[in-house]
């Protein structure tokens, strides 16, 4: 009985930053059917909404809330609609996120090619969007001298990914940030405070789709060679994180900080030989 009691997520306020995305969605309805109350951040009001009333029918206590997680004044905004509809913030969890074309180097295409305007804007949804809200939910936390932050990182960071350079460098800013921010709390607001990461493997969503399937649903050059890297051979379901959120936001990893998990079917320990 101990040992489910760990999971549970009861009475936990939970923010999911980008939690309308493909992987987003999926992590806000574990967080939901483990217990937590959760808000969900993210830019688009129609989707947002439409999500959060498929959580809501089922149960869940769940709500939208518009904001840009680049804009300090959005974000601080968020945080106090949160606390006026549950309380303070205990769970938050960095999942906006993504790539654009201009901070991509396609095969016809060399370094020199690359979009630094394009480059600057990935680097800042993805780490200054993951910066931004540690730094206002962490005043909940460092109030209470507990909470969990969560950081969604990817395989890219640490293992150097082709074509997609901005992407690559902000997840790998992340992994650093996740690591200094777990010791920086710790040792001035107390071990209640962990701050974690997860690096996915391959998943298709909206974003990656065209690159790794063709419109007939076949996987293209690109998508043929991730899956003879991971030893799997298949993609991520969004639902394969899910297990590992709510481990690391709930008691269950109640000593675990600073750390980055693969959730990748093996690709990270595949040399390919």
């Amino acid at each position: 009985m101990q040992s489910q009691n760990l999971f549970d997520l009861r009475n936990q306020v939970a923010v999911v930053t980008g939690g309308a995305g493909v992987l987003g969605q999926e992590m806000v309805k574990a967080l939901t059917a483990a217990g937590a109350q959760v808000a969900v951040l993210g830019r688009n009001q129609e989707k947002g909404d439409a999500f959060v009333q498929t959580i809501q029918a089922a149960g869940g206590s769940c709500i939208f809330i518009r904001a840009d997680v680049t804009h300090q004044s959005d974000v601080a905004q968020a945080r106090q609609k949160i606390h006026e509809q549950f309380g303070p913030v205990s769970i938050l969890i960095n999942a906006a996120g993504g790539n654009m074309s201009g901070a991509t180097i396609m095969p016809d295409k060399t370094f020199l090619d690359l979009d630094v305007e394009a480059f600057r804007q990935v680097v800042d949804l993805n780490l200054m969007g993951t910066v931004i809200p540690s730094h206002e939910f962490a005043k909940d936390f460092a109030a209470t001298r507990r909470g969990v932050i969560v950081n969604i990182s990817s395989m890219a960071a640490s293992r150097p990914i082709t074509r997609v350079t901005g992407y690559a460098a902000a997840k790998s800013a992340i992994d650093n940030f996740t690591r200094w921010l777990s010791v920086e709390m710790a040792r001035k607001f107390g071990a209640g405070i962990r701050v974690n990461a997860i690096a996915p493997g391959f998943f298709i969503t909206e974003q990656n789709r065209n690159l790794l399937t063709n419109p007939d649903g076949t996987y293209t050059p690109r998508g043929e060679a991730v899956l003879a890297h991971t030893p799997f051979a298949r993609f991520g379901n969004p639902d394969d994180l899910s297990g590992t959120l709510v481990w690391l936001c709930s008691d269950a990893s109640r000593f675990v900080t600073g750390i980055v998990v693969p959730v990748d079917g093996g690709f990270s320990a595949y040399a390919g030989v």
